[in-house]
């Protein structure tokens, strides 16, 4: 059993499937209070919606566009000790719609002012430094070198920005892929290399930095930035090299994962996600585009990833995933304990 921060991962992430009333409702089982959610309905055509405590209720954004932020009084109304309550917005609760929904848990609360070049400018955040998640929300000043506190504690290793009141790309920072380089969550480009998003610096323990791109730092307006940093046994933050076969390359993680993006950073292919309740892994090739609206593609058998006691093996050719190109991925583990402390089964 690999070495662990964190025994029970579903106290700080946890995947849900739901099916929705359209009828407002409160949604339990997620096991903790959560700070960012992000749903996507599996059968039809309506975008990954995210909504996190530190922007608000009824706030959204969507990963498949450049939208500015939606404000919707039937989103999701009340984070709450186990869930959320679920407005009539049919993106998350249309009646009958089978949904899934990612949860994140960050948790202390405050604010300050940023720092670095240019004039300091107000900001605000969550944290939880166990499980390695913040969110913090922040005003750019349209200066390279601008400095924004994660709170983390340490560095993190995947970060992503979006403007929450300009329609700009989702820009993502990956530790794996150095400081040079932006792949945007919200289209199947490679990204853009440069100092514009991340001024060319690696993020410390204790900020991250950003350019003069207007993505990641117009002056005056809003951004909102999700920070994580890599917990061993917990989450991992990789990259590796693709053969092109279908007995594809095996990834080690030090765990089981329970959650899985993949994206081919060589050229433009989409990001694909797998997580461990919906049936998509081991056999069945069931994943989502973070980067479309489109529904869950399902029971694809030329499509398959294999989650391990301790990684992950693509089992296709397919260049989404196993090209003979540089990918790089996002996962997080499975619990070592169950609901009762007591140690899972091998993982």
């Amino acid at each position: 059993m690999a070495y662990t921060t964190i025994n029970k991962s579903t106290d700080y992430f946890n995947t849900k499937l739901y099916s929705g009333t359209g009828s407002s409702h409160a949604l339990t089982g997620v096991g903790f209070n959560p700070d960012l959610v992000w749903i996507k309905d599996r059968g039809t055509t309506y975008s990954h919606t995210l909504t996190d405590k530190i922007r608000g209720t009824s706030k959204e954004l969507y990963t498949n566009n450049t939208n500015v932020e939606t404000v919707y009084s039937q989103g999701i109304t009340s984070f709450d000790s186990n869930g959320f309550t679920l407005g009539t917005d049919n993106g998350i609760n249309s009646s009958g719609g089978n949904k899934v929904s990612w949860n994140w848990k960050a948790g202390t609360t405050g604010s300050g002012t940023t720092t670095g070049s240019g004039t300091g400018k107000a900001y605000s955040y969550s944290v939880d430094t166990t499980a390695g998640f913040s969110i913090v929300k922040y005003i750019g000043n349209g200066t390279a070198g601008h400095t924004i506190p994660h709170h983390l504690g340490t560095a993190p290793h995947w970060i992503i920005v979006k403007g929450i009141d300009l329609a700009e790309e989702w820009e993502t920072y990956h530790y794996a892929m150095g400081n040079n380089i932006s792949i945007k969550l919200n289209n199947t480009s490679t990204g853009d290399t440069g100092s514009g998003r991340w001024n060319s610096t690696t993020p410390t323990s204790s900020v991250f930095s950003v350019g003069n791109a207007n993505a990641t730092n117009q002056d005056g307006k809003s951004f909102i930035a999700y920070c994580f940093a890599e917990k061993t046994g917990y989450n991992k933050f990789g990259k590796y090299t693709g053969n092109g076969n279908v007995n594809g390359t095996f990834v080690y993680t030090g765990f089981k994962p329970s959650f899985l993006i993949i994206k081919n950073t060589a050229v433009t292919e989409h990001w694909v996600m797998h997580d461990n309740k919906r049936p998509g892994f081991n056999g069945n090739g069931y994943y989502l585009y973070p980067n479309l609206s489109n529904a869950e593609v399902a029971n694809n058998s030329t499509h398959t990833v294999d989650l391990l006691s301790n990684g992950f093996k693509v089992r296709s050719d397919n260049d989404q995933w196993n090209d003979v190109e540089t990918m790089m991925y996002i996962a997080f583990g499975q619990s070592l304990v169950g609901s009762n402390n007591v140690p899972c089964t091998a993982r």
